[in-house]
């Protein structure tokens, strides 16, 4: 785990300095694969972008600890219940962030650092759906 947080770590900074369009790639595909899912969002996309990257910052700043952010995980998973986000939204979540992070990465997004990504995402996501499931 040790050498996913690292990985996740040191290619994080490779779009730190363009994670607003990065979000934005996000969103975009977010929407082409569920366009239902545009419904849940009644933001200003710009707003909610530097929300995502705050939040994905703060998982990439604790991915060798992420069991310190159980508590903070379970709480996003139980307020996303309230926003209309059900469990099989989790997965599409994961395969547009991961999409869009290799668009803002390549050619830096390979083989590694893609499954140290998968990992700790599937590891954000199932705290969030076990906050969901207590809500």
């Amino acid at each position: 785990m040790r050498q996913d947080a690292q990985l996740v770590r040191d290619s994080f900074e490779l779009i730190r300095e363009v994670s607003t369009p990065t979000a934005m790639l996000f969103y975009g595909r977010l929407f082409d694969l569920d366009p239902t899912l545009r419904g849940l969002f009644h933001v200003d996309f710009k707003a909610q972008s530097v929300k995502l990257m705050d939040t994905l910052a703060l998982v990439v700043e604790s991915a060798d600890r992420l069991e310190q952010l159980r508590p903070t995980l379970r709480d996003l998973g139980r307020r996303h219940v309230d926003y209309g986000v059900r469990p099989e939204h989790y997965q599409t979540v994961s395969t547009a962030l991961l999409w869009a992070l290799a668009q803002a990465m390549q050619p830096d997004f390979d083989d590694d650092v893609r499954a140290a990504w998968t990992r700790i995402l599937g590891e954000v996501c199932q705290e969030m759906l076990v906050g969901a499931e207590q809500g």
